[in-house]
C-alpha cells in the first residue's frame, strides 16, 4: 500500500514562459522559489507548502484551446475569501466565471491562464 502523504506539486505547459511569469507573478503574485537547473525552461512557484511548476512548451502540444469547462483538468487553491478574491480579479481584470453557491460544500471561482489552463478558486461559503 502506499502511504500518500501530501499532494507537491502541480505541473502546467505554457508556451511562453516570459508571458506565462508575468501573469502568475504580477497578476496573482505568487512567490516564485528556487528551480534547479533542469535542462527544461521553468519557474516554480510557492503555494503553502506545494508547488506550482511552469513549464515551457513552445510548440503548444497538450495544451488547452478552449475557454472555463469544469470537467476539464485543472488545480484549485484554497482562498481566504470568495468575495475579495472577485473584487481583486475584477480590479485586475481577470475574467472568471464565479459560484458562489456551489452545490460541492464551498463557494468556486474558476479563471484562465494567458495558455487557457484552468485554475480554480475556492473559499468557504459567506466570505
Amino acid at each position: 500500500m502506499i502511504e500518500f502523504q501530501h499532494l507537491h506539486h502541480v505541473s502546467l505547459a505554457v508556451r511562453d514562459l516570459a508571458t506565462a511569469r508575468k501573469f502568475y507573478e504580477e497578476v496573482l503574485q505568487l512567490q516564485q522559489i528556487e528551480r534547479p537547473p533542469l535542462k527544461s525552461k521553468g519557474t516554480w512557484y510557492a503555494i503553502g507548502s506545494q508547488h506550482l511548476h511552469l513549464l515551457e512548451n513552445p510548440n503548444g502540444e497538450a495544451l488547452r484551446e478552449s475557454g472555463i469547462d469544469t470537467i476539464d483538468g485543472h488545480f484549485a487553491i484554497w482562498v481566504k475569501s470568495h468575495s475579495e478574491t472577485v473584487q481583486y480579479l475584477e480590479k485586475s481584470g481577470v475574467p472568471y466565471e464565479a459560484r458562489p453557491n456551489s452545490v460541492v460544500g464551498f463557494t468556486q471561482i474558476y479563471i484562465l491562464d494567458p495558455d487557457n489552463n484552468i485554475i480554480e478558486f475556492d473559499a468557504p461559503y459567506d466570505s
